[in-house]
């Protein structure tokens, strides 16, 4: 036997749709509060000093967290090429807007520091409120819209045409989408600042925190709701095969109003899986409030992992549907890269990504601890 062939081209697809979404969460767990710490900046610290200690919590590990997003750029390009493609291509200046954040945010942090005059010190960390905004706002923006689906179609030799515009991203229902993800990030910001900070710093954090929180739990389930009611999914009508060659195009699927529920009614126990996006908010409110960061922590990333995942459970097998022509909608049986492709890939997370989780978990046990704004003040002991 071939040794690719020990495990099957169905598990694979599975194997990598599953890890597809375990590096959506890690970005947004991790770099996620630095996006949250960024757009707390201007209200947390009053003066310099304590907007210096905001920033100085997410110095140590920002750089490292941002790796979570080439991570999941890097697996979406060499195990689902069709998604790729599609996506980078249909979604480019939103992304061309994301990146553009996201190398200001660098700048930002770096050139803050460089003057001590208050008009320059403040208008870097407008910069880094935006650098954080954006990016949450049209991460959440692009979840709405796969959830509608994406105005594009396939010619027979996969030759793609997008029919959509920047503008048309914009909808309301996705910009609903948008604000649940700003809220969720803040969350998990306000959540990491109290956590490593003391004082004033971490009391208006907390209630920034807290309130996000609540913010989080009300426009999820109003996304939900909204989503049963008024926006319609995609289910696919027909026998498709599974274990062939990725070809989009041998499959009839249609728009359905409900679909995107009936794997809910099918298997009542993912249900677990959006509670989880309500329950983690709801409890990183109540810990917070209690003034216990880091279970708070933990239980907003666990509400950020649930309210993401549903999106997937929730459209399994779709990857990317196709508003203008169904039968082009993507999916884990046809859109993957090949078995030998999948395998190779999959060897090389077994040996790496348990080394990337040690040195992670390492570097946040060295910089465990609160961030003092004595040593700030004195020049002892930070990076910015």
């Amino acid at each position: 036997m071939i040794l690719h062939e020990l495990i099957s081209y169905d598990v694979l697809r599975v194997i990598w749709w599953l890890l597809l979404g375990i590096v959506l969460v890690g970005f947004a767990v991790t770099d996620g509060f630095d996006l949250g710490t960024g757009m707390l900046l201007p209200f947390a610290g009053r003066t310099d000093l304590e907007r210096r200690v905001v920033l100085n919590t997410i110095g140590p590990v920002w750089e490292g967290n941002q790796v979570w997003l080439l991570l999941g750029g890097g697996a979406i390009f060499a195990a689902w090429p069709h998604l790729y493609a599609v996506s980078f291509s249909g979604f480019y200046l939103a992304m061309f807007i994301i990146l553009a954040a996201l190398i200001m945010r660098p700048v930002a942090i770096k050139f803050r520091s460089k003057n001590e005059d208050t008009a320059w010190r403040t208008r870097w960390d407008w910069v880094l409120f935006v650098c954080g905004f954006v990016p949450a706002l049209i991460c959440g923006v692009a979840m709405g819209n796969v959830l509608q689906g994406v105005p594009f179609r396939l010619e027979d030799d996969m030759q793609i045409h997008y029919l959509g515009s920047f503008f048309a991203l914009l909808n309301p229902f996705a910009l609903l989408c948008g604000l649940v993800s700003v809220a969720m990030m803040v969350m998990h910001g306000g959540a990491w600042v109290q956590l490593k900070t003391e004082g004033e710093v971490a009391e208006r954090t907390r209630r920034f925190g807290s309130t996000a929180a609540l913010l989080t739990v009300v426009l999820y389930l109003l996304g939900g709701v909204l989503l049963f009611m008024f926006i319609g999914g995609y289910r696919i009508t027909g026998d498709i095969a599974t274990g062939g060659a990725s070809n989009p195009l041998a499959k009839a699927v249609q728009a359905q109003a409900g679909a995107w529920f009936l794997n809910y009614k099918a298997q009542p126990l993912l249900y677990a899986v959006p509670l989880l996006g309500l329950a983690g908010p709801l409890l990183a409110w109540v810990l917070m409030l209690a003034r216990k960061p880091l279970l708070a922590l933990i239980m907003s990333g666990l509400g950020m992992a649930g309210i993401i995942l549903s999106v997937g459970v929730s459209m399994f097998p779709i990857i990317l549907p196709s508003s203008a022509d169904p039968r082009a909608s993507l999916t884990v049986w046809d859109s993957s890269s090949s078995h030998m492709t999948l395998f190779i890939m999959l060897v090389c997370v077994v040996i790496f990504l348990p080394i990337i989780l040690a040195y992670t978990s390492w570097v946040y046990s060295v910089m465990r601890g609160k961030v003092n704004a004595d040593d700030i003040a004195q020049g002892r002991d930070h990076a910015y």
